[in-house]
């Protein structure tokens, strides 16, 4: 009965890790981490810059609309929030042409909406 306590005992000694092996775990785990960070950080940039571009393109595609149902674009006053409620002094307004909300940008910022634009009909 002796022989199998120390039996015992001897394996729950041998069966846990020690603090030095943890250690190098977590300094094996810190520089995987210092060396993927950077590059997943650079992926995600041009990520947000093309929902950007989609959503400026979804914006492009209602105020369209809303151009060929009104025959003007919304006014910089009225911004992109006529595309979703229809404004006063407007004819023929068909929307809403954007189902959901207007969104903020992927960094967090509202759109700018301007009519008249200083590169065409509208800038966003």
């Amino acid at each position: 009965m002796k022989q199998q306590h120390e039996r015992y005992k001897a394996k729950s000694v041998q069966e846990g890790f020690n603090m030095l092996e943890l250690m190098i775990v977590l300094a094996i785990l810190s520089l995987l981490s210092a060396l993927v960070g950077p590059t997943l950080y650079e992926r995600i940039k041009p990520a947000k810059q093309s929902v950007a571009r989609a959503q400026i393109e979804n914006f492009a595609t209602a105020l369209d609309s809303y151009f060929l149902d009104t025959g003007s674009f919304p006014t910089s006053q009225q911004g992109l929030g006529a595309l979703r409620k229809e404004p006063s002094n407007t004819f023929r307004w068909r929307g809403p042409y954007l189902k959901k909300k207007i969104p903020l940008d992927p960094w967090g910022h509202s759109f700018v909406y301007r009519f008249p634009g200083n590169n065409g009909s509208y800038d966003i």
